[in-house]
Order: C-alpha cells, then sequence, then structure tokens
C-alpha cells in the first residue's frame, strides 16, 4: 500500500511541472527579474509620491498607482510559480518518430504548407507559429508520425492537416 501510494505521489508531482523550452524558461526569468528589479520598486516609489492628502486629482493617482502595483504583485507571483514547476522541454530532436513538446512539424492542408512548433501554454504564440500542446491542433498532433492526418474544427469549419514532417 505504501508503494503505491509513492507512485501515485510521483505521477501528481509530474503533473503540477509546467513544460517550457529553455528559452522560453530565460524570457519568463528576464520577464522576473524586471519586474523585480526595476517595475516594482517604480511602482513603490510612485505610490508613496501619490499618498500625500491632497485633492481628487492625487486621490486618483494614488488610486491608480496602488493598482499598478497590485497588477505588478501579481505577475511576479505568477512568474515565481511557473518558474518553480518549470520543467525543459527537450528540443535537441535528432530524429523524431512521432511528435512531442519541443518539436517543429510541418503540416499541408490543402496546398498550403505550415510549419508549427509545440510548446507549452506560457510559451503559445500563433504570430511566431508557436502553438500550445492544449490547444485542439497541438493535441490532435501529439503523438502522430509523418503522412498521418489530423482533422481540426476551427472557426470556418474542419480543416484537415497532413503531416509532412517533424524536426
Amino acid at each position: 500500500m505504501g508503494f503505491l501510494f509513492f507512485e501515485l505521489m510521483v505521477v501528481n508531482t509530474n503533473q503540477d511541472k509546467i513544460p517550457l523550452t529553455k528559452q522560453g524558461l530565460e524570457n519568463l526569468k528576464k520577464e522576473y527579474q524586471e519586474l523585480m528589479e526595476v517595475r516594482r520598486p517604480q511602482a513603490v516609489v510612485r505610490m508613496a509620491s501619490s499618498r500625500k492628502v491632497g485633492d481628487m486629482v492625487e486621490e486618483s493617482e494614488y488610486t491608480q498607482a496602488k493598482q499598478d502595483l497590485d497588477f505588478i504583485d501579481g505577475r511576479i507571483s505568477e512568474l515565481d510559480e511557473v518558474i518553480t514547476k518549470a520543467m525543459i522541454i527537450d528540443e535537441n530532436h535528432v530524429s523524431c518518430p512521432e511528435i512531442k513538446l519541443g518539436c517543429k512539424v510541418t503540416v499541408q492542408a490543402g496546398k498550403n504548407e505550415y510549419v508549427f512548433h509545440l510548446v507549452g501554454e506560457w510559451e503559445a504564440d500563433p504570430a511566431e507559429a508557436k502553438i500550445s500542446h492544449q490547444s485542439p491542433l497541438g493535441q490532435s498532433l501529439l503523438g502522430k508520425k509523418i503522412g498521418d492526418k489530423v482533422e481540426v474544427e476551427a472557426p470556418v469549419g474542419k480543416i484537415v492537416y497532413t503531416i509532412v514532417k517533424i524536426d
């Protein structure tokens, strides 16, 4: 019974991990450092200077400064948790027989080809073709191989992608 409990604890611990590429983790650490060393101290000074008792304009400035500080503190807390739970995604795939986190996938839809980088949700950025493994397309691609087809429901209807290449 003790062994089973230990095994369940290990599984639950892994579920708490947040997948990030090495570059994604570095970006979050830089943002955290910027918030801690620059933006938060500036917000504290701004709030302190607007704290003087006075007219409504100063009260409004104080309220805005407090809201900004609260937002920064919330983001710091959020980033701290993500960084602590980060699990680096292996992107050094010499040969990928199937799609997994960190892979770059070339797919074909109709006559068009697209390249997507499958990343964790914290790094997803459609403008850079970085898709989350939890998105409908990301979920459909995971575990697939070259030549497989996946069907994804999109606002324009169902789109069928054929997997052309996995890097």
